[in-house]
């Protein structure tokens, strides 16, 4: 995918505790699995050479029992399956810590097909892409406001389900800056493809700016087609949808990397296109088609450029 979505995407190449444990239990089980594969091959190499059938040689003798080897051939399953399974709920505990005990940063809502973000501190609302501070555990409450969904960055951590009505929570973390890329990893509906998530991890001096950034009032339009578009946007009740979390809240969409959680890079070029005809890059979406002339697409994005 071309644009914003060239970083890190891949379960093997953890960025958070919660990740690592998953991305070690992986690589241990199939270490231990590919021993044993080496094992058996090599067992019935040799079998297949030993006690291969040789001309003028007599009938092999038959063996009907052997209660050693009926022990030692439960035994070591037995307690290969206790060792993975301790390996297991060792990655469970550090993959999932507790949640119970403390107070959520961020509510996370799944909508089709994007999701909403707010920072429960400060209030900022914002879509599709979630600034973390580095180094920080922010605790995560996740909720749908239609059908169940699934949360999943795979350098961040596990998945987790989003059901209606049964509020979830994850402690989500990164060690390390980057842009780390995820998806709903749940179907739900035809443009399920199209509801990307990305995670910035940010320096905390980054975040705390961006944080203040996303607390500031847009600067007023200036230009004719700024005051324009503002007045096209106040006219078709824009703020009908994209301020009760219908759409996205596009108090700050110009600060964002994408537009329609990942369809298109956020770009004015792209805004444009997106309001010529939305269904033509996400078909089933609830953005309407206005029927909105080149004139009016133009003054529509000079005001959506000016809010950052």
């Amino acid at each position: 995918m071309p644009g914003p979505y060239t970083a890190n995407a891949f379960t093997l190449a953890p960025a958070s505790p919660q990740a690592a444990a998953i991305s070690s239990l992986f690589v241990g089980t199939l270490i231990f699995l590919s021993a044993i594969l080496i094992l058996v091959t090599f067992l019935v190499v040799y079998a297949i050479i030993r006690y291969r059938d040789r001309p003028g040689a007599p009938e092999a003798a038959q063996t009907f029992g052997s209660r050693k080897l009926e022990i030692i051939w439960t035994a070591v399953p037995i307690l290969s399956l206790a060792v993975l399974s301790g390996f297991m709920i060792r990655a469970m505990s550090a993959g999932d810590p507790p949640t119970a005990e403390a107070r959520p940063d961020l509510r996370i809502v799944a909508h089709q097909w994007w999701w909403e973000i707010i920072y429960l501190k400060s209030g900022v609302t914002t879509a599709n892409e979630i600034h973390i501070p580095v180094g920080k555990q922010l605790l995560v409450d996740f909720r749908s406001a239609d059908v169940i969904h699934d949360f999943w960055v795979p350098a961040l951590g596990r998945k987790i389900d989003i059901v209606p009505g049964h509020p979830n929570r994850l402690w989500i973390e990164a060690d390390r800056g980057g842009t780390y890329l995820g998806a709903c990893a749940e179907f739900c509906g035809n443009e399920h493809a199209w509801m990307r998530i990305m995670v910035i991890a940010d320096s905390p001096g980054d975040f705390a700016a961006w944080i203040k950034e996303q607390s500031d009032i847009p600067p007023k339009p200036v230009t004719p087609d700024e005051q324009l578009g503002a007045n096209i946007y106040r006219e078709n009740i824009c703020t009908n949808c994209h301020l009760r979390s219908v759409g996205p809240d596009l108090t700050h969409i110009a600060t964002r990397r994408t537009l329609a959680a990942g369809a298109l890079v956020n770009t004015p070029e792209n805004l444009a296109a997106w309001l010529h005809d939305p269904d033509d890059f996400k078909p089933g979406s609830n953005m309407p088609n206005f029927k909105l002339s080149d004139g009016d697409v133009r003054a529509l994005v000079a005001f959506l450029e000016t809010q950052k």
